[in-house]
C-alpha cells in the first residue's frame, strides 16, 4: 500500500538539499544528532565513513538499498540498522518512490564535515 505522506518544515529546522535530496537536523545535543534524511529517486550518498560518530538508520518511507562494508541489502518502512564509527556506508534510493530516513547520530563531534569519502556520484572526494 502505497503511503501518502505530508511533511512540514519548520523555519528552526531549514531543509538542506543536497544533489542526492535533502536532510533537516530536527533535534541536537551533545552527543547525539537527530536527522530526517529524503533520498531521490535513482539517488545514493557517498560511500562514507565517520571517524567521530555512529549512526542509527529507520525507515519512515519507501525502501533502501544500504551498503554496510561488504554487505548490500534492503530495508523497508519500520526496518532499521546501526552504522559503527569508522564503518563504510552508503544510503541509496534504487526505487521509483520517494525514501525517507531517520538517522540519529551518537559521537563526541557531529559536524557535517566528519565525512571521508570514498566514492561519491557528484565529484566530492
Amino acid at each position: 500500500m502505497a503511503r501518502n505522506m505530508t511533511h512540514l518544515t519548520s523555519p528552526d529546522n531549514p531543509r538542506t538539499h543536497r544533489p542526492w535530496g535533502w536532510f533537516e537536523t530536527v533535534s541536537e545535543a551533545p552527543g547525539f544528532k537527530i536527522k530526517r534524511i529524503g533520498v531521490l529517486v535513482g539517488q545514493q550518498i557517498s560511500l562514507q565513513s565517520h571517524l567521530h560518530r555512529s549512526e542509527h538508520w529507520v525507515v519512515v518511507q519507501g525502501s533502501a538499498r544500504v551498503t554496510l562494508d561488504e554487505r548490500v541489502f534492503d530495508l523497508t518502512v519500520g526496518q532499521s540498522c546501526d552504522i559503527a564509527k569508522g564503518q563504510v556506508h552508503r544510503l541509496a534510493n534504487l526505487t521509483s518512490g520517494a525514501l525517507e530516513i531517520v538517522e540519529v547520530q551518537f559521537g563526541d563531534y557531529l559536524g557535517e564535515d566528519d565525512i571521508i569519502r570514498l566514492s561519491d556520484d557528484y565529484g566530492r572526494i
